[in-house]
């Protein structure tokens, strides 16, 4: 076997566009915007339901890939890359749902989930940036950015230095020999 399950297929391209419109449209736009905006609630809702869609499909993502076939490991050609790799790949899952975790903690702790959906008339706290899992989504955030940079370098280095067809693995088509 050399290739992914095609439903992990579909689950890796749609969760990492999901993953990289949060990070890089969703979580600025909230960041500017003032808690005191008749807004902020309305995209604070959405970004919620994004996230919590992510965390779900991250779940089943997991879910699959643990009772499904795999291809064998990919070869760097050096081991400690090899390892790296693997770090790498698990470390995506951790900071996946250390984000989604520190967003619940956001919103448990300044009662978002009343406001926003629980018809509650009280208003969103001055600021966030009092409430530690705030900051913690805040460095999560940034270290996910990281990481997938990261990931797109390995799937580079792959694509063009070894030259070794590896994103066929996870895409739709033939089996790649």
């Amino acid at each position: 076997m050399n290739r992914y399950h095609p439903l992990l297929v579909v689950l890796h391209w749609l969760v990492a566009i999901m993953i990289l419109i949060s990070l890089i449209v969703g979580g600025p736009m909230l960041a500017d915007m003032k808690n005191s905006d008749p807004q902020k609630i309305t995209a604070l809702t959405g970004h919620m339901i994004w996230g919590l869609c992510i965390g779900g499909l991250m779940l089943a993502r997991l879910a699959i890939r643990v009772f499904t076939r795999k291809p064998p490991l990919a070869d760097t050609g050096h081991p400690t890359l090899n390892f790296g790799t693997q770090v790498a790949h698990a470390a995506l899952y951790v900071l996946v749902f250390a984000m989604v975790a520190s967003g619940l903690g956001i919103a448990f702790s300044a009662d978002v989930f009343a406001i926003a959906f629980g018809g509650s008339d009280a208003a969103l706290p001055a600021s966030f940036n009092d409430i530690a899992a705030r900051t913690a989504h805040g460095i999560v955030a940034t270290l996910l950015l990281l990481l997938i940079a990261l990931h797109v370098l390995g799937w580079a280095y792959h694509q063009f230095v070894r030259q070794d067809r590896l994103m066929g693995r996870m895409w739709f088509g033939r089996k790649v020999e």
